[in-house]
């Protein structure tokens, strides 16, 4: 099904580490793209199935081309979510909820300060969308997206004190349409900070990462979905 794209695993292919490294950032093992000179970094949180998928990678090559150093950490710890009917999924929502996700971006936040960063901010798909919307309401970054993400709350959204910007799907179970429209009008109510939400037509929830590429139209969507986020970035991460 379309709308499980997110659960599958990650096929791990030659392209991974093309243009980046795997390094240490804040204890936590991280894929690394971009100049170190930059003083513009965006942390990108991944979905369920981990930090190694190929597409996630590839992203993160291509937004650092623009002048951000981008950093893809391992929030899961190698713990990544499975689609196999014996795996026990309550068991890893719990041990892996989005606010710790959140509590343990802190640490490669800190660092990335205290290499000369002077603005950071963070997109997260999937499960990294709930992770960075509990980022937007730390204090810690400047601007967030949230990429057909999974379990926010209008608790979060209340927190949230820096623009974000929230990309949907169509057909998505695990955030409808009609919630997150619920969501983008409790957005709206707090002019202190801008927010954008758009719910792109004809995709399932995780279209930006999981997509046929011999398929124009999704190819299409997903390259707009990427490029708002850029431009959103470009926006308020300066």
């Amino acid at each position: 099904m379309a709308e499980s794209a997110c659960l599958e695993n990650p096929k791990i292919t030659s392209l991974i580490s093309r243009v980046g490294s795997l390094q240490e950032l804040g204890g936590v093992r991280c894929y690394i793209t971009g100049s170190d000179n930059s003083k513009r970094a965006l942390i990108f949180v991944s979905t369920v199935v981990g930090f190694e998928l190929p597409s996630l990678r590839e992203l993160a090559d291509k937004v650092a081309a623009a002048g951000f150093l981008v950093v893809v950490p391992d929030l899961l710890y190698a713990d990544y979510f499975s689609y196999d009917p014996q795996f026990d999924r309550e068991g890893w929502l719990k041990k892996h909820g989005e606010a710790k996700g959140c509590e343990d971006t802190k640490p490669i936040i800190a660092a990335l300060e205290s290499r000369g960063v002077t603005a950071i901010g963070a997109a997260g798909f999937c499960w990294g969308g709930g992770v960075v919307t509990r980022l937007a309401g730390s204090g810690n970054i400047q601007a967030a997206v949230a990429l057909h993400p999974a379990r926010i709350t209008h608790d979060d959204i209340n927190e949230v004190k820096v623009p974000i910007a929230l990309l949907g799907a169509e057909v998505d179970q695990f955030l409808p349409p009609e919630q997150l429209k619920q969501l983008g009008e409790k957005l709206a109510s707090k002019p202190e900070f801008e927010s954008y939400v758009k719910i792109y037509p004809g995709v399932a929830h995780g279209w930006t990462l999981k997509y046929n590429v011999e398929d124009e139209s999704a190819v299409r969507s997903a390259e707009e979905a990427h490029q708002e986020m850029l431009d959103w970035f470009t926006k308020y991460i300066n």
